[in-house]
């Protein structure tokens, strides 16, 4: 324990001062509290008062040791003409004791102050059998079992209150990791949903700038202008969708369509008009049973997967046929795109692996499966999602 740990605390110094001095002004008054003893001569009663009085200013730092200090001054009192300064300073050395002691002892000094009351008193009737021999137990309850016990009903409230107080922390605490997680997630998701409509539109205008710019001609540069205000057009339309998705509620915005599967032969006519040039041709196989129900979310993340994909395929893929399949069987919602694989002529849109990442993500956080990469000369890439609410909500 430090020297600073053992300093006392300025209330302690003056309850330390005042006591003694109380109880000098006592002694000196002839205010004794059994003034029939004379075992020892008056004077006698200023130790135990003057030790007590020392032990105020430890009551804080050494509990233990001022109340052992204090119980044994205290019966050494009674062997004097006696101070109630010294019995009024002990009862306030085991109320700290109990407040500022380790919780064991706050723990059993109630308790055991509690029986030697009891078998005070007990003890008292059997031995004195008069009904005054009541007395001796009260006056040890209120020197003891009292203080003892307002002590430990102080420490339970102050120890709740620091347990409602880091309650409260730890709640804040939570929300504000909770807040942060919600954050971050929302950017992963507006990163997603920005890089999914836009990535597109930007790849084509791209591929089709670059090829006006090799090939001079007319007809080149007039096909190339045509795809590149239509992809213009359409990103910007998708990109106010978003930013009608990100206004607040009650914004004068009026509600936008989410993409659906319902969009793909659009989206696939449009990846087949962008991929003319290099080769590319686009086939849809939609194996959904007629009329089936597919949650809003797993819809959206399976037209953003096509849409990636068929992005990569524009930028990336051989000359050939790109497949596109979408069945649901058995609960799931699978997604299943094959490009050819190789080398291709012409000019091609820089990749970052975004886009990988992005339909992972939206796989994953449905709880379904995805995958990607090279089998031979096709690049494939499949997703499994589970098509029910239910699923969407887990």
């Amino acid at each position: 324990m430090t020297t600073k740990s053992l300093r006392p605390h300025r209330d302690d110094v003056l309850l330390a001062v005042f006591s003694v001095l109380a109880g000098l002004v006592f002694w000196s008054l002839g205010v004794y509290s059994s003034g029939n003893r004379h075992l020892l001569p008056d004077w006698a009663a200023l130790v135990p008062l003057v030790a007590l009085g020392s032990m105020e200013l430890l009551r804080r730092t050494m509990p233990s040791v001022t109340l052992i200090v204090g119980t044994l001054g205290v019966i050494a009192d009674q062997f004097t003409v006696g101070s109630l300064a010294t019995v009024v300073i002990f009862t306030d050395l085991m109320y700290a004791a109990v407040v500022y002691g380790k919780p064991s002892m706050a723990r059993r000094l109630p308790v055991s102050t509690g029986l030697i009351t009891v078998i005070v008193t007990i003890a008292s009737v059997a031995w004195l059998r008069t009904p005054q021999a009541l007395l001796i137990g009260v006056v040890t309850g209120i020197v003891s079992f009292a203080p003892a016990l307002t002590g430990a009903t102080l420490r339970n409230h102050r120890e709740a209150a620091v347990a409602a107080r880091l309650r409260a922390e730890q709640t804040a605490l939570l929300a504000e990791m909770d807040r942060s997680q919600a954050v971050v997630a929302e950017r992963a998701r507006m990163a997603r949903e920005l890089h999914d409509m836009v990535a597109n539109h930007l790849s084509a205008i791209a591929i089709h700038s670059t090829a006006a710019l090799s090939i001079d001609t007319a007809a080149t540069s007039r096909e190339a202008l045509g795809v590149i205000r239509e992809n213009s057009v359409q990103g910007l339309a998708e990109m106010r969708r978003l930013i009608g998705l990100l206004r607040e509620a009650g914004a004068g915005q009026e509600p936008v369509a989410v993409p659906s599967l319902d969009g793909l032969d659009a989206l696939v006519g449009q990846a087949r008009t962008n991929g003319s040039a290099s080769g590319l041709d686009f086939v849809l196989h939609d194996e959904r049973p007629p009329g089936e129900q597919t949650a809003a979310p797993v819809e959206l993340a399976a037209y953003r997967i096509v849409q990636e994909s068929l992005t990569n395929a524009l930028k990336h893929a051989a000359p050939g046929t790109v497949t596109i399949r979408v069945a649901h069987t058995d609960g799931l919602l699978t997604v299943g795109v094959d490009s050819p694989y190789g080398d291709r002529p012409g000019p091609r849109a820089p990749g970052s692996g975004a886009g990988l990442i992005g339909m992972r993500e939206r796989t994953e956080l449905l709880g379904g499966a995805f995958t990607a990469g090279r089998s031979g000369a096709v690049w494939q890439v499949r997703a499994t999602l589970p098509a029910e609410e239910k699923a969407v909500e887990a």
